[in-house]
């Protein structure tokens, strides 16, 4: 009697060991039963008719990396470029991903090369390299389409690199600084001539303010002619300070004899402090 007891015990045991399984948080497995698709496992403790059910796949759902190796690419216009990246998938049908595809890995690494290569062939070098950021739309786009057939969702591609020739890089460095040199003469041609025009408007603009100005107050005009020997009076100055010039030069005929007359003595002024300045260094 012991040794029945003992025996249905220990298959009891064996049942229970084998009837129950654990899944991992993250994670789902799939379950046949008799060889057909049955069920799906979630994480945590599940039980299975032991020998009539199995656990054919056990798999993660969560975000998974998949790395693109650097691949030889031809551009639009027949340059040979050497471009890498890497595609962030996830796994959200776990039946389709084990049923409808063989191997998932080797599957969408193959159809990221192929989707990679048609896209940079529909562009130019030029191309390629500005628009890295809509060329990784464009592939997220086209392989959500492909691989949901597979359960499979894309959540981001990034190509990382795109290396061109050494000869090409050359070229691209030559082109891209005659471009900012182009650029900076271009902005200082602006500058000067927005500052001319500028120059040009303040003196419209103080014109028609001294026209206003003589119109309602004739007797400002003394007041213009003298502002206007002042100015010869500081030019003539500034003449007379060089070593190599001490002639003055003033045109009488254009201010009126007073205003002259007071110009001249401060001409004369001006000259005999120089001179006396002179004297007085010399002793």
């Amino acid at each position: 009697m012991e040794l029945p007891l003992i025996a249905i015990v220990l298959v009891l045991i064996g049942y229970a060991f084998g009837s129950t399984k654990m899944i991992s948080e993250g994670n789902e497995a799939l379950v046949e039963r008799l060889g057909r698709y049955h069920r799906k496992l979630s994480p945590g403790l599940n039980f299975i008719v032991p020998i009539i059910d199995a656990v054919v796949m056990e798999d993660t759902v969560r975000e998974q990396v998949l790395d693109i190796k650097p691949q030889q690419v031809i551009t639009a216009d027949n340059v040979t470029i050497e471009v890498d990246g890497v595609v962030f998938w996830s796994i959200i049908d776990m039946e389709k991903s084990f049923y409808k595809i063989d191997d998932i890995q080797i599957a969408l690494a193959n159809l990221v090369t192929v989707e990679l290569r048609a896209t940079i062939a529909g562009r130019t070098l030029e191309q390629t390299i500005a628009s890295r950021n809509e060329m990784n739309q464009a592939l997220l786009e086209v392989l959500n389409r492909d691989a949901s057939e597979w359960g499979v969702k894309i959540v981001r591609v990034d190509i990382q690199s795109i290396n061109p020739p050494e000869n090409i890089k050359n070229s691209l460095a030559e082109q891209n600084a005659a471009v900012i040199r182009k650029r900076a003469l271009i902005t200082a041609a602006e500058g000067e001539q927005e500052a001319a025009v500028k120059r040009a408007q303040a003196t419209s603009t103080a014109m028609e303010i001294l026209s206003q100005t003589l119109r309602a107050n004739p007797e400002s005009k003394e007041i213009l002619q003298y502002l206007v020997a002042q100015e010869q009076v500081e030019a003539s100055q500034k003449l007379g300070e060089s070593q190599n010039a001490k002639i003055v030069f003033l045109n009488p005929g254009t201010l009126p004899k007073d205003t002259f007359d007071q110009v001249l003595g401060e001409i004369v002024a001006n000259q005999s402090d120089s001179n006396g300045m002179s004297e007085q260094g010399k002793g």
